[in-house]
């Protein structure tokens, strides 16, 4: 089958292959033939380095589509079925999942490490234990994920993990309050559903803060209520919040540099969310007096901080009821030379339909 194959880690550009097979089907797996996938900013972080992935590495894990076959021992899917891909499943049964923070479950990380590909050359491993950009992929039960017959495969896909973990980071992590002033740093695909999250929410001022003009004029359309790029966000402070800061600042790009940033403006008290990915040797640093005088509240966000399964069916129905735009964000892009030809190349298939760039 046809799959993007990053050969080593540090290279822009992916190649497509038609020699790569899926392995590792048996009992408690599944094979999906991947109908739709997403490009999420970690993609590109593991393509670069900043994330730990082995290559050479199949990236995606934004994806959906239909199960082609069941392995012994799997209950709930059969054959036909359409579901989405969870990149990060929950075992049910570690203290993490007990307390119910399933997205702090650490089992659907033991597989990331074990090639799910194979070439004639050697293995080849899937992004996050998954790898979306092919054909078909074998996963474990759990990363397949049941969907309506009216959510299409692209909303699905954008679902499985920018939605989410935007969302979430609004009403789960920061639970941001009506009336409140949010200013999110970094307007790709988890900044957008951030931004669509704090309107959900009913916050009353939205900045979106984004170098990229093109993602500045797109965060406006999602419920920003102004956006500005990151050399205008002093003065949006200080005209919005009197120089105060804000209620509620997002991090979403996974720098020391932005999180320095979103602290200064954030106000005394106020909320400090960090939802960016970044890497193990970029250190956050906050000085004791100012952690204790301030009495800010710095709180990571991991896959939209709350139960991934409820936070899935959460997305649906706001996105059912029309509280949340996700088919403009299918066609909200971002130029990746290298990545965007493969994506190009994919899509010629009659197996991957349609591939979402963010």
């Amino acid at each position: 089958m046809r799959a993007a194959v990053l050969h080593e880690i540090g290279q822009e550009k992916l190649e497509v292959l038609d020699d790569v097979e899926a392995v590792g089907f048996g009992p408690g797996k599944v094979r999906l033939r991947i109908r739709a996938t997403g490009l999420c900013h970690s993609d590109v972080s593991a393509m670069s380095g900043v994330l730990p992935q082995p290559a050479p590495f199949i990236p995606g894990h934004e994806g959906a589509g239909e199960v082609v076959d069941v392995g012994d021992g799997v209950t709930g899917l059969s054959a036909g079925d359409r579901v989405l891909v969870c990149w990060l499943p929950a075992c049910g049964a570690c203290p993490s999942c007990k307390r119910g923070q399933t997205q702090l479950c650490l089992a659907g990380f033991m597989n990331a490490g074990t090639p799910n590909f194979k070439r004639p050359g050697g293995d080849v491993f899937g992004f996050a234990g998954t790898g979306t950009f092919t054909e078909e992929v074998v996963v474990g039960a759990g990363c397949a994920v049941p969907i309506p017959d009216d959510v299409p495969f692209e909303i699905a896909a954008l679902i499985g993990c920018g939605v989410t973990t935007g969302l979430g980071a609004a009403i789960n992590t920061a639970k941001v309050e009506a009336g409140s002033s949010v200013a999110v740093i970094g307007c790709g695909g988890v900044g957008i559903s951030t931004i669509q999250g704090a309107r959900v929410q009913g916050a009353a001022q939205i900045i979106a803060v984004d170098p990229v003009a093109s993602r500045r004029e797109a965060a406006l359309r999602f419920g920003a209520t102004e956006a500005v790029a990151p050399d205008g966000l002093a003065d949006a402070k200080q005209r919005i919040t009197g120089g105060e800061g804000f209620d509620y600042v997002f991090e979403v790009v996974g720098k020391s540099a932005t999180a320095r940033i979103a602290y200064e403006n954030t106000r005394r008290g106020g909320t400090l969310c960090v939802v960016g990915a970044g890497a193990m040797d970029d250190d956050f640093q906050v000085n004791m007096f100012e952690l204790f005088f301030d009495e800010k509240r710095i709180l990571p966000s991991m896959y939209g901080g709350g139960d991934v399964l409820r936070s899935y069916e959460r997305a649906i129905a706001l996105w059912r009821a029309g509280r949340i735009d996700l088919e403009s964000m299918i066609t909200h892009r971002v130029r990746l030379d290298g990545v965007n030809d493969a994506l190009d190349q994919m899509r010629t298939g009659e197996s991957l339909r349609t591939c979402i760039e963010l």
